[in-house]
């Protein structure tokens, strides 16, 4: 789920031999290197002055603090994501170093994948170009509206169910068929994509059936169609809401019967392929307009997947920018420029009607256009202008505050999704990714109330 990170730099601060020994070689078995000290003082008077990528602090040291320490480094402008340990659990001041800015905090014994996961995390903040990728499809991001999407992806991925996708164009719908398919039993098999806006309707038939010699003029041979081509592997359908209404009841009898027959041909054939269908119509509201059969629609809907607006889920934007620099730099056979804060903020408080593709080209404009090695995008049109950034403004700004509600307001969704059990089948450790004890830890953490969030063990 993450990138290794080998030979980035962590430093690890912690009074106890043991704790750093042991964290120590823990993240030199991951490819990290490792400088440790045991105090705040003796890291601040390091020789070896390159920031590391991140810094792993206890947070009672003696002399100066683990909160302390990261104060100085945010006074000094060093922009080290630092992750906090304590054997103490200490509510408040945990949340005192959330609001300063530490990227995680951790209780001791914490668990060695917690702890590697979050050294993971620091390290793609430090080093952007490290991007956060799920291994699936090539979906990128890590944002909770996207591992909503991922964990549906996970469940109906090895059944045969027919999937139909939903969201707005340019969410990445394609992506997400493509991941149901890499992660089901016929990944071995095609994966056909055909766009139905793009077929014209007198040619419907012939594209998804097929035809035999003769069917009509220039039919000189017969042809295989494309439910044919996709035949033991998955077949997509793309802006089904395109679909003229007269193919619809042929489809829809290949969907109920596993069958049908070429154009101009008689006999029936029986086919083998999963249906996985898109659109960006509301196929709820064409069904009352009179414009898509209820009965086709509900055959689609079977498992429905809504891919989320990337204004739903602008914490993806770093990332998903990296990306697209990295993969726009390797094709334009430029170096990847740099991805400033200030170009980052502009990508940020932009509303992205057209999405991860509009993210994507407006990316590709910039690094065109980055003769200096910096990256701008300020060049667009007036009426692109991104609205003035106000107190009440929608936008989630990325503060450790922000975050820590982001935090908060997950654990909680998943209490309550969860009936309140926090551990066992179904419950919200399950559910989140977590081990019971991570759980408890950061209930404790971010101040939830057992009795509110009603969670029990």
């Amino acid at each position: 789920m993450s990138t290794n990170g080998a030979g980035s730099l962590v430093c690890v601060v912690d009074d106890d031999l043991l704790v750093r020994e042991s964290v120590e070689g823990l993240m030199r078995e991951d490819g990290f290197q490792v400088d440790s000290f045991e105090s705040a003082e003796s890291f601040l008077g390091r020789p070896r002055q390159e920031p590391p990528a991140c810094l792993i602090v206890d947070l009672a040291l003696p002399g100066m603090s683990g909160l302390e320490l990261h104060q100085e480094l945010v006074r000094t402008g060093q922009d080290v994501p630092v992750i906090l340990l304590t054997a103490y659990g200490d509510v408040p001041m945990s949340v005192r170093a959330m609001k300063a800015g530490a990227l995680d905090f951790l209780t001791k014994p914490c668990d060695d994948h917690d702890l590697l996961a979050a050294v993971r995390r620091a390290v793609s903040r430090r080093y952007p170009a490290r991007v956060y990728a799920t291994g699936i499809g090539g979906i990128v991001g890590e944002s909770q509206a996207l591992r909503a999407v991922l964990q549906q992806i996970e469940l109906v991925a090895d059944t045969d169910a027919t999937v139909l996708i939903t969201g707005e164009s340019g969410t990445g719908k394609e992506l997400v068929a493509r991941a149901i398919h890499e992660r089901s039993q016929r990944c071995k098999g095609p994966l056909v994509r055909v766009n139905c806006a793009a077929l014209p309707e007198s040619l419907f038939e012939s594209e998804l059936f097929g035809y035999v010699r003769g069917a009509f003029t220039g039919a000189a041979n017969d042809r295989t169609g494309r439910f044919e081509a996709a035949a033991g592997g998955t077949l997509m359908l793309d802006e089904i809401g395109e679909i003229p209404l007269v193919m619809q009841p042929k489809l829809l009898r290949v969907l109920q019967d596993k069958e049908f027959e070429r154009v101009g041909e008689t006999r029936s054939r029986k086919i083998d392929v999963r249906i996985v269908a898109a659109t960006n119509h509301d196929l709820g509201a064409e069904v009352e307009a009179g414009r898509f059969r209820a009965d086709l629609f509900y055959r689609l809907n079977v498992f429905p997947i809504e891919s989320p607006p990337l204004r739903n889920r602008r914490e993806d934007i770093p990332l998903l920018a990296e990306h697209f620099i990295q993969a726009a730099a390797r094709r334009l056979r430029r170096p990847p420029p740099r991805l400033t804060e200030v170009a980052l903020r502009q990508l940020m408080i932009r509303d992205w009607p057209g999405n991860i593709r509009e993210l994507e080209n407006v990316i590709e404009r910039a690094i065109i256009l980055a003769h200096d090695g910096q990256l701008r995008f300020d060049s667009r049109p007036a009426a692109e202008a991104a609205p003035p950034l106000s107190a009440s403004s929608p936008l989630p700004i990325l503060s450790r505050a922000a975050m820590e509600k982001r935090h908060r307001d997950v654990i909680v969704a998943a209490l309550e999704r969860s009936g309140g059990r926090v551990s066992g089948p179904g419950g919200a450790a399950e559910l989140l990714g977590l081990k019971r004890s991570t759980l408890f830890s950061r209930i404790r953490v971010l101040g939830i109330r057992q009795n509110t969030a009603r969670a029990r063990a």
